[in-house]
């Protein structure tokens, strides 16, 4: 009954968004605004219905109805409830489900704005909207059913369906199989979420890009309403890529936060995009420059959201995070060509209506910074892009899938990266329209000289490796800049109005959310290109096999094997536990506790690092094999990660920027019409 309720509200959902789509075209096309409000009154009402649907499928995880295919999929009888719910977008029919429910629940949201100064826009953003809404439930329909039971013939053949096939019954079985073990992290359970909040985030902007295109609005109105529903599609985009490292780094047991997998990449490409659109948006806002360029950004963000849910759901690329191999593959990539279509077709229709208003009259001025700036981060995406598609288009002219490894990425993007954090010192320095050598090196020489204090006491210190030189003096750059400008204003604040000094840089922070705020944001790259420096160029490691009471040796690390047990748990696990005792310099440090985890229910492994952490380093031992324990030899992979923890302090710094720049505020506009109007009122007599 519940699994009927639920396929229920999908079909009624898509046929509603069918009618919302036609509604909105005609009332558009019409200028019938009932139908307008027809189709807003559709929209509205898509988020209730998937809600029903969504609760569904977690009604039947939790009360383990093995019945529905999905269910006895991805949750079994030992695992707690939270895991159950989350088991919702932990397979692949239950994920597009969520999927459909955020973005339901953002484009609902959406609608409900004020529209009285941009009646034009609201129609196409409600197409645009449930068009994706539309074939994301199509999906979940005909394709990947969360609701399909399971059925046993007389014969004992099973087949699957929403009805029951003649001469067969219901089968449920005692238990299910289980979450994979990966996904039952914490980091798993908050970090998918996260993505597709950013993905679903990056639909707003571009169903308001495409209104203004079909309606030729080429102002930045629509740049100004979406301002802030980027920032949140940034911020949780952002999130979910340190939440997904901080998982690789604590599960997969590849030693590091980032592998380069397929799919990592694919969540990449867009934050990519989406952070040029960010700070071209604002040569548009102040210059009325580059709005080419922000439509295609946008356009471009759209379409590696969905191809980036296309990557992971169609299973042709070989990756940990990918679901199996799916039928879904062809119509995603039917809708990226159809909808990229579109939209090229609309962007080149009013090509010679997005000129821009003035032209660049400085190499050195902040807009020309920013645009090559917007020019490293497409070259970044060039190289992700080919890389990920690198071994279909093997596959398809040799016949043999010929993956592309970390080390081709790393050399490709270096480089780009590097500039990136070279720009992010010099362009808050430079002026807008006009910036020469001379005025910037004015502005710039404090700066610089605080920076190469820090590159004298690194190499006072020893460190004789160019590169980390060369990324470390970059950091300083851009810190010292940063707190520079931080202190500047503060000061000038504090000049003109007797505040403290604390006082005036706070006032100054809150009355300049969106600067300050990306100021932090930069305070929190440099931090992560810390971590990412002290992992990338240092980290060391060695493998070994040893018996009880024998050491393996990394740099001034030593480690003993003391012992090893293994047991099962209450939970269907399968536990094979180490304890090493780790000295540095024959100081003893404490002990660790490598594991490997099996899942009796999934029949799956999942390794467990024993990690000391510190401020300098860590150090992190793996469990890769063992002998019988008669023997007592086991084989440990270790690794010494120097800085690392500065990439998550970092990530937490870049974050809270975020939120900083993100901070409701009010609409300069608004404010300006309601000073006017109150100036009016108070001038009358």
């Amino acid at each position: 009954m519940v699994a009927n309720i639920g396929y229920g509200a999908l079909i009624i959902t898509f046929l509603i968004s069918l009618f919302g789509i036609s509604a909105a075209y005609y009332g558009a096309r019409k200028k019938d605004h009932r139908w307008i409000a027809s189709a807003r009154s559709a929209m509205l009402l898509t988020f209730p219905l998937v809600t029903v649907s969504a609760l569904s499928i977690i009604y039947l995880l939790v009360t383990n109805a093995y019945e529905v295919e999905y269910v006895a999929s991805v949750t079994s009888n030992s695992m707690p409830l939270y895991l159950k719910v989350t088991a919702l977008w932990g397979g692949q029919a239950g994920s597009l489900v969520f999927w459909s429910w955020l973005l339901a629940a953002f484009a609902s949201a959406v609608t409900l704005r004020k529209w009285k100064r941009d009646q034009e826009f609201l129609p196409w953003v409600i197409i645009v909207s449930l068009v994706t809404l539309a074939f994301f439930l199509s999906l979940s329909i005909f394709i990947e059913n969360p609701f399909v039971r399971i059925w046993q013939s007389a014969t004992g053949q099973f087949t699957t369906g929403m009805l029951q096939p003649a001469g067969s019954v219901p089968y449920i079985a005692a238990d299910g199989s289980g979450l994979n073990p990966l996904l039952r992290h914490p980091g798993m359970i908050i970090h998918p979420p996260m993505l597709y909040l950013g993905f679903v985030s990056f639909v707003i902007p571009y169903a308001f890009a495409i209104a203004a295109l079909v309606t030729g609005r080429t102002d930045d109105r629509w740049i100004r309403i979406t301002r802030r529903w980027t920032l949140v599609a940034w911020l949780f985009l952002s999130l979910g890529l340190i939440l997904g490292g901080r998982w690789a780094y604590d599960v997969l047991g590849w030693g590091g936060y980032w592998g380069w997998d397929p799919v990592e990449i694919a969540a990449f490409m867009p934050w990519l995009t989406g952070t040029a659109f960010l700070h071209s948006v604002m040569i548009q806002e102040k210059r009325g420059m580059l709005k080419h360029w922000n439509m295609i950004l946008i356009i471009l963000t759209y379409e590696l959201v969905i191809f980036g849910t296309f990557l992971t759901r169609s299973g042709v690329l070989s990756s940990v995070h990918a679901f199996a191999q799916s039928a879904i593959g062809p119509v995603f990539f039917a809708f990226i060509g159809l909808t990229f279509i579109v939209s090229l077709s609309l962007l080149l229709r009013r090509w010679n209506e997005l000129k821009s208003q003035t032209q660049m009259s400085s190499l050195l001025s902040r807009e020309a910074l920013f645009l090559l700036n917007n020019l490293l981060f497409i070259g970044i995406l060039v190289v992700c892009f080919w890389g990920v598609l690198f071994p279909l288009i093997s596959e398809i002219f040799t016949g043999q899938k010929v993956t592309v490894g970390p080390p081709f990425y790393e050399r490709a993007t270096a480089p780009l990266f590097a500039g990136l954090l070279l720009l992010m010192g010099v362009a808050p320095l430079a002026a807008w329209r006009y910036s020469s050598t001379k005025t910037l090196g004015k502005a710039i020489w404090k700066p610089f000289i605080a920076s190469l204090v820090i590159v004298v006491i690194i190499l006072v210190g020893g460190m004789r490796n160019w590169a980390a030189i060369l990324g470390f003096w970059l950091c300083a750059f851009v810190s010292a800049v940063t707190l520079y400008e931080f202190w500047r204003g503060a000061l000038a604040r504090h000049r003109r109005s007797g505040e403290r000094f604390p006082a005036a840089l706070w006032h100054l922070a809150g009355r300049n959310r969106r600067r300050y705020g990306g100021y932090i944001i930069h305070l929190g790259v440099v931090l992560m290109a810390i971590g990412i420096i002290g992992i990338e160029v240092f980290q060391s490691e060695t493998q070994g096999t040893i018996s009880q009471g024998e050491q393996i040796t990394l740099g001034d690390y030593s480690v003993t094997f003391n012992s090893l047990s293994v047991f099962d748990t209450a939970d269907g696990r399968n536990v094979a536990r180490a304890v090493m005792s780790v000295n540095k310099n024959d100081q003893f440090l404490g002990e660790l506790y490598p594991r490997r985890d099996y899942y009796y229910e999934s029949q799956q492994p999942m390794t467990i690092p024993g990690v000391r952490s510190s401020w300098e380093d860590d150090f992190y031992i793996l469990l890769v094999d063992w002998q019988p324990i008669s023997t007592a030899g086991a084989t440990f992979k270790i690794y010494h990660n120097p800085l690392v923890n500065w990439l998550w302090l970092g990530g937490f710094v870049f974050i809270l920027g975020t939120l900083v720049a993100a901070w409701p505020d009010r609409d300069p506009e608004e404010l300006r019409v309601k000073t006017t109007s109150t100036s009016f009122v108070a001038a009358k007599p």
